[in-house]
């Protein structure tokens, strides 16, 4: 797929992470960027100031990876500033580095980049523990792909700040088709069904085959075929594991396994439960969202966006394109905001709530395009129980802002890409 990269190059996207990599590669000696395979971390690196002037090495030449195992040092030999790619490939590098790092603290400076978070691999994180300062590149926000700059859009909420200074009425972007394609930044190129479906197939054939090899033993890639199709199916849902693993007839440690591993490869994310109490959210089921709803639709079988549109898993599907939005805007703000989703002994639930420091943002997702006051009702029992929220919104697929109560207002999706 190295064609793919070169290609889109030549249409390069700023992304919104790169001002962030900037400012902590000043006062750190280790940055890591990470994130799932083909989001685009090695064309930032390629493209972006000061970056694209740094020696760059990537583990996936054959020669370096062999080089990187018998004579590390000579990596970057006559080099202080490195960035090394796919580093996840070869483990033992990063005692090098460490040592690299620790005998020189003011000279050596170096971007580590993989499509594995190393903080989930015990060798690597042991490596870097206290050393490394860590980013999560996503898929492209709707912001980036009309290179729009970074909106102050969570930190103007949570101050509870709120006005309107667009015409949203030609602004208006549909969800369906960006649902359905999805959002790595390969797939901008493409505007035919059969290219998108072949690039997913791709996509998918090669991570099984190249990514999951690498990273574990898998002793049946069918079951875990089956088990990305059934999450897929359950995406915004609460993660039952006895019943998943009753449904694709594997065992729950198997599960288990496999789960860890698509969270190590960023494809999904466990979401926890939100709670005042912190050792509560420890002890209750996360929420599994994927990284980019294109790849939903394509494991759920939808080759169209027409079957998209009618199926019972869109408000899922829309979830995940809401959260794609919300993460990468919680980690430009400093410290990172943190993600969790809320729900009730009842079974009422909030689908998304922020947390920055002492800040609560509470978000509700529907897939309509006409939000109605009904729909903000667990807003509203989230208010009561957390008076201290500094604002609410329900994100919705349609084109209007309409304030739904004091400290609620709807907000189409696209609004998460730009100033308001």
């Amino acid at each position: 797929m190295n064609d793919i990269y070169s290609s889109h190059e030549l249409n390069y996207k700023p992304r919104w992470l790169a001002s962030l990599l900037r400012e902590a590669v000043k006062d750190h000696s280790i940055t890591v960027l990470t994130g799932a395979r083909q989001v685009g971390k090695s064309t930032l690196l390629r493209q972006e100031e000061p970056f694209s002037k740094w020696h760059y090495i990537s583990l996936d030449d054959f020669d370096a990876l062999a080089q990187a195992k018998r004579a590390p040092f000579s990596l970057w030999a006559g080099k202080e500033q490195i960035i090394i790619d796919e580093v996840q490939k070869s483990p033992s590098l990063l005692n090098a580095i460490k040592m690299a790092t620790d005998s020189h603290p003011n000279k050596y400076r170096f971007v580590l980049s993989g499509s594995a978070n190393l903080l989930l691999m015990k060798k690597i994180s042991e490596s870097l523990a206290g050393r490394a300062v860590y980013f999560i590149l996503n898929p492209l926000t709707i912001g980036e792909m009309h290179n729009n700059p970074p909106p102050n859009l969570l930190t103007d909420f949570f101050q509870g700040n709120f006005s309107i200074t667009k015409d949203l009425k030609q602004r208006f972007i549909s969800p369906w088709e960006l649902m359905w394609k999805g959002f790595m930044p390969s797939l901008l190129r493409l505007s035919d069904t059969a290219s998108i479906l072949r690039w997913w197939e791709g996509y998918v054939s090669t991570y099984l085959e190249r990514d999951l090899r690498q990273l574990s033993q898998i002793d049946s890639l069918p079951d875990f075929h089956r088990l990305m199709e059934a999450l897929a199916l359950r995406c915004g849902q609460i993660l039952n594991q006895s019943e998943l693993a009753r449904d694709i007839n594997v065992s729950q440690p198997t599960v288990h396994r496999h789960i860890n591993l698509l969270e190590t490869t960023f494809l999904i994310h466990r979401l926890p439960v939100f709670a005042v109490n912190r050792t509560k959210r420890l002890i209750k089921s996360p929420k599994i969202i994927w990284t980019d709803p294109g790849l939903v639709s394509y494991l759920t079988g939808h080759y169209q966006p027409e079957s998209l549109r009618t199926s019972r898993e869109a408000g899922g599907i829309f979830e995940s394109l809401v959260y794609l939005h919300l993460h990468t805007l919680a980690q430009l703000l400093v410290p990172q905001a943190r993600l969790f989703y809320w729900r009730t002994v009842t079974g009422k639930e909030v689908d998304f709530v922020l947390e920055w420091g002492r800040n609560l943002l509470a978000i509700e997702v529907k897939l309509t395009t006409r939000p109605k006051f009904s729909d903000v009702e667990t807003l509203k029992l989230f208010l009561s129980e957390y008076p201290e929220t500094s604002f609410c919104l329900l994100v919705h697929a349609g084109e209007e802002i309409k304030l739904m109560h004091e400290k609620i207002v709807a907000l189409p999706w696209y609004l998460l890409g730009e100033e308001i």
